[in-house]
C-alpha cells in the first residue's frame, strides 16, 4: 500500500509547496519558525524594492508604435482572470472591425510548443492573431507592418515598460487585492500599490466571491486614494462546460449536483473551486499543482489513477487551461470537463466601453494616416509634370 501511494505523494508535492507558502504569506501559518521566515522574507522585499526603484530611476524611454497598445494587467502575481479580460476586450474589438493582435511574453512556453495561455486563446479568438516574445515593441512591429493590426493588445503588460501604451487597464483579484499587503518575496505584489497612478483604469475582478462588506470597503479604499480612477467591477461567469473534441458548450447541468473531484496548475485553484461549486457542484476532492504546470507522462498516469479510485460517478474537474494542455476526453474512466468562463461587467460598462471606444477610433485614424502618408510619398516619386498614362485622343 505504501508503495502504491508514494508517486501520488510526490505528485502533489510541489502543489502542497505552493499552499504551504500562501499560509505562511497570510500568516495562517503560526509560530516561532513562521514568524521567522516571515522576517526574512521582509527583509528582502526591502532589497526587491530596491531594484525596482533602480529600474525607474534607469528606465529608457518607451517605444512608441504607429498603432494604439492596450495593456491588461496585473500588480500582484498568480491568477487574477486576465485571460478571459483578453478575450472580452478581443472580442470587443472584433465586433467593431478593428484588426487586433495580442501580443505577450509567451511565459512557459518553449521551442516545441506554446503556452497554456497562447493555447486557449487560440481556441477563444481563432481570428486574432496571437505573436509571442520577450520584445513586445519588436513583435508589435511585426504585427503593423506584415499582419496590417489596427491596435495591439498587450497580455500582461502593466510591468512591461519598453512599449508605450495608449490605455492601461489593471485587473485586481477582489479576493485576494494587495498579495498579503507587501511585495516579493514577503507579499505577491510585483510592485507598490501606487503604481495604479499610471493606470487608467481598474477592474475588480471575481467580485462574486468577496463579502459584499469587503468590496465596499476595498472600493472606499480605491476611491479615496486614487480618486481619478475609474473602478469597474467584474466577476466570472461560468456559461457552460467544454470537454476535447467538442466544439458546442455542454450545459452546466451536466454537473449540478454531482460528485466532482477538481484539480488545476493556476495561479489561484481555491478560486476555481468556488467557481464549481457555484455551478452546483459537489466537490469532494482537489489536486493542486503549481501555476502553468507541464503536464507529462508521469503526471498523467498519475492522474488516472487518482480518478479510477474516486467513488462511483464521481466526474473529473479542470480549468480550461489545464484541458488545451492535457488533450484528453476522460480520465480513469470518467468524463472530464472544464468550465467555460467569461468575464461579465457588473458595474462600469459603459466606462470602459468609452475607454475602448476612444481607442478603436485612434486607431482608424492612425491608419488613415499612414495611408495618406503613402499615397503622397508615391506622388512624389513620379516624374515631374506626370499626369498619368497616355490615352491618344479618339477623333
Amino acid at each position: 500500500m505504501l508503495i502504491a501511494q508514494a508517486p501520488s505523494l510526490a505528485m502533489w508535492n510541489q502543489g502542497s509547496k505552493a499552499r504551504a507558502w500562501e499560509r505562511l504569506l497570510s500568516c495562517e501559518a503560526r509560530g516561532p519558525l513562521a514568524a521567522l521566515s516571515r522576517l526574512g522574507l521582509w527583509l528582502a522585499s526591502g532589497l526587491y524594492w530596491l531594484g525596482w526603484r533602480l529600474r525607474e530611476l534607469f528606465r529608457k524611454q518607451p517605444i512608441k508604435l504607429s498603432r494604439p497598445v492596450i495593456s491588461v494587467g496585473n500588480l500582484t502575481v498568480g491568477g487574477t482572470g486576465k485571460t478571459p479580460a483578453v478575450a472580452w476586450i478581443a472580442r470587443w474589438l472584433r465586433d467593431r472591425d478593428i484588426q487586433v493582435t495580442l501580443l505577450s511574453r509567451g511565459y512557459g512556453a518553449d521551442d516545441n510548443r506554446q503556452n497554456d495561455e497562447a493555447l486557449l486563446l487560440e481556441e477563444l479568438l481563432p481570428d486574432v492573431p496571437h505573436l509571442q516574445g520577450p520584445n513586445r515593441a519588436e513583435i508589435g512591429k511585426t504585427a503593423i507592418d506584415e499582419l496590417e493590426s489596427q491596435l495591439l493588445l498587450l497580455d500582461d503588460g502593466f510591468q512591461h515598460r519598453g512599449l508605450a501604451r495608449d490605455l492601461d487597464l489593471v485587473l485586481v483579484d477582489a479576493t485576494c487585492p494587495w498579495g498579503y499587503g507587501h511585495l516579493l518575496p514577503r507579499g505577491l505584489l510585483r510592485e507598490p500599490v501606487s503604481s495604479l497612478n499610471r493606470a487608467h483604469a481598474v477592474l475588480l475582478t471575481r467580485c462574486d466571491q468577496t463579502d459584499a462588506s469587503k468590496l465596499v470597503e476595498l472600493r472606499g479604499w480605491l476611491a479615496r486614494r486614487f480618486p481619478k480612477l475609474p473602478i469597474i467591477l467584474t466577476r466570472h461567469s461560468a456559461v457552460g462546460l467544454t470537454c476535447e473534441g467538442q466544439e458546442e458548450l455542454l450545459p452546466i447541468a451536466l454537473i449540478q449536483g454531482k460528485q466532482v473531484a477538481a484539480f488545476s496548475g493556476i495561479g489561484r485553484p481555491e478560486a476555481f473551486r468556488k467557481t464549481l461549486e457555484q455551478m452546483g457542484a459537489r466537490v469532494i476532492d482537489q489536486r493542486v499543482f503549481p501555476d502553468h504546470f507541464a503536464y507529462d507522462r508521469d503526471s498523467v498516469r498519475e492522474l488516472r489513477h487518482w480518478a479510477s479510485s474516486l467513488p462511483e460517478g464521481t466526474l473529473m474537474a479542470c480549468t480550461r487551461k489545464d484541458l488545451v494542455k492535457l488533450g484528453l476526453t476522460d480520465l480513469g474512466g470518467r468524463p472530464l470537463y472544464a468550465p467555460h468562463v467569461e468575464l461579465e461587467i457588473l458595474e462600469g460598462l459603459e466606462t470602459l466601453e468609452g475607454l475602448l471606444e476612444k481607442q478603436a477610433v485612434n486607431a482608424l485614424e492612425a491608419e488613415r494616416i499612414d495611408n495618406d502618408s503613402v499615397i503622397h510619398l508615391r506622388a512624389l516619386d513620379e516624374p515631374q509634370g506626370y499626369a498619368g498614362p497616355f490615352i491618344e485622343e479618339q477623333t
